[in-house]
């Protein structure tokens, strides 16, 4: 059976940054299951994942646009110290849950801290990043209808 939209497929992966740096694998673990054709994973690997059957390896580079997007200059910003009420020490590095304009939850990083100027970021850590995997078809099937119904496998 080969993927398509609808199809419960289970993969191993190994994902690279451009540079070659290991950001994330299935190596030693159970192989990551998804349904295909509802966003369960990046546009792009959905895109490359069409038409492969169980068996199939293959490597795919998916560009930023069609991953976790560019770099958005406006989810950079620095605020005051001030704003972290309630913390009482601050270091680069450190995530938190916050708001976007639209009232949706963000994750947020400090990635610098000068004087009383926190400059937090809210992108997603991959965005900006071209993304290189490689993949391995373990098993394709149909989804059943109420994974069809959920949006995901069960």
């Amino acid at each position: 059976m080969k993927i398509a939209n609808h199809s419960v497929v289970e993969m191993h992966y190994t994902l690279k940054d451009a540079d070659g740096t290991v950001i994330d694998s299935s190596e030693g673990r159970e192989p990551l299951k998804y349904l295909q054709g509802v966003g369960n994973i990046i546009p792009g690997l959905e895109k490359e994942m069409l038409d492969k059957a169980a068996g199939d390896k293959f490597t795919a580079v998916i560009p930023p646009e069609e991953a976790y997007g560019p770099q958005n200059p406006q989810l950079i910003q620095t605020l005051p110290r001030s704003a972290f009420g309630g913390v009482e020490k601050l270091e680069v590095g450190m995530a938190f849950r916050a708001q976007s304009t639209e009232g949706q939850p963000i994750e947020v990083e400090i990635i610098d801290i000068e004087g009383d100027n926190v400059t937090i970021n809210g992108n997603h850590p991959l965005a900006g990043v071209e993304l290189h995997f490689q993949v391995e078809v373990v098993s394709v099937r149909e989804a059943t209808p109420e994974e069809i119904d959920h949006g995901h496998v069960h």
